[in-house]
């Protein structure tokens, strides 16, 4: 009930922006509602803007519809503090946006909690994926070490940020793959995750013609950062299930 009310909600307010950015050319509101941030001074509203803005609204509208109907808790211990984990995640995300209007940098927040999920993760797939484990406690807990850096204004060495950034795809790579060996979460889930992995690949060349077009680039982002939430989020309501079958073990990675 929650999950339709905002986003009926959401979708009223949405609907109501693009209608004055159609009326007046004014895109103040819909910037608003879809990249939660004010527009820049003297941005116009052109086709190509307005969908992208739009593309933007819709994948934050089926985002809300997806994250926030969780089942209830679970009673496990180790899956109630996974599941916590990755709706903590999730919600990081989400803050990673609201906080970007007001120059409040919460990316250290964001890798330190990812740091917790990855922990999380092994307790719950098992101790025999050592690629795992240090995949993801490389790629973000260096995120979180260069947030510190920034925040302290210390400088990163070259190309730090690029090791971490593989490493974090790696280990989502690798979570994917025990996911979808594991029926404890549907193949809708690892087909968002799935979908958050390749979607930022087909949406680069995408937005290389629109590169002029204010906002193109950001809310085409949203579209990427979405779809992670969703399958974090995905990933945490699908714990509440009774698992029906044994996940094969897990073969040591050297």
């Amino acid at each position: 009930m929650l999950a339709l009310l905002v986003a009926v909600v959401y979708g009223a307010a949405l609907t109501v922006a693009v209608v004055v950015a159609l009326v007046s050319g004014e895109v103040g509101p819909l910037w608003g509602v879809t990249l939660f941030s004010a527009a820049a001074e003297g941005v116009t509203a052109t086709g190509p803007s307005l969908l992208f803005l739009v593309l933007a609204g819709l994948s934050w509208s089926w985002g809300i519809w997806q994250i926030l109907r969780g089942p209830p808790t679970a009673p496990d211990p180790d899956i109630l503090r996974l599941r916590l984990a990755l709706y903590a995640s999730a919600a990081t995300m989400f803050l990673l946006y609201l906080t970007a209007s007001i120059r409040l940098d919460t990316t250290v927040v964001d890798s330190a909690v990812m740091c917790v999920l990855v922990v999380l993760f092994m307790r719950l797939l098992g101790r025999g994926r050592p690629y795992m484990r240090g995949a993801g406690l490389l790629g973000y807990g260096g995120f979180t070490v260069i947030g510190v850096l920034d925040l302290l204004e210390r400088p990163v060495p070259e190309g730090v940020e690029l090791v971490c950034g593989l490493a974090a795809l790696l280990w989502t790579a690798l979570v994917l793959r025990a996911q979808g060996a594991d029926d404890r979460w549907r193949t809708a889930t690892v087909a968002y995750g799935v979908a958050a992995l390749v979607t930022p690949l087909v949406l680069v060349p995408v937005a290389l013609p629109f590169s002029g077009e204010e906002g193109a680039a950001e809310a085409l982002g949203v579209v990427s950062s979405v779809l992670m939430m969703i399958w974090l989020a995905r990933s945490a309501h699908d714990l509440a299930a009774p698992r029906h079958r044994p996940a094969p073990e897990a073969t040591p990675e050297a």
